[in-house]
């Protein structure tokens, strides 16, 4: 129970928010100690508590304090450079535009990898980092899917 209070909590996926990466029924472990006092990276997968609901969330970490934030015609683009993002599903973001948006100081940018069924940063804005809970270590449930949901996600020529 100390564990689970403390170090790693065990976190149910209900929605096909974050499809193909993970999808609904799947469950992954959340590493509660990941940041400490530090933001996650671009490219780590988030639980949260969102502002507003306070609901528990699970997203994609995007944008960091300083950044410019934009989606220009279902691409995604931070600090005015395109992002490969290999995760994200490519039917849900064609034709879609957001900002730009600046990330304040202690805050994270969050979307979705199924654009089209998100409710995330282009809608509640950016999350604080007080109000992050840890980061998706590993992909318990189902079986055949266990792993590294983070995996080789990022991108580092625009890291």
């Amino acid at each position: 129970m100390l564990a689970r209070l403390f170090v790693a909590e065990p976190f149910r996926i209900d929605s096909g928010s974050m499809e193909p990466t993970l999808r609904p029924g799947d469950r992954v472990l959340v590493n509660k100690r990941a940041y400490g006092d530090d933001l996650p990276r671009r490219g780590d997968l988030v639980v949260f508590h969102a502002p507003r609901t306070r609901e528990v969330t699970l997203k994609r970490a995007i944008g960091l304090p300083g950044d410019t934030v934009a989606i220009e015609d279902g691409v995604l683009v931070v600090n005015g450079r395109p992002r490969r993002e290999p995760y994200a599903d490519p039917e849900s973001i064609d034709s879609v535009y957001f900002g730009p948006s600046r990330v304040p100081p202690g805050t994270v940018f969050v979307l979705g990898d199924n654009r089209a069924d998100s409710i995330d940063s282009r809608r509640f804005g950016p999350v604080a980092r007080r109000a992050l809970i840890g980061r998706v270590g590993i992909r318990v449930w189902p079986p055949g899917r266990w792993g590294n949901p983070n995996g080789p996600l990022r991108d580092p020529a625009t890291e």
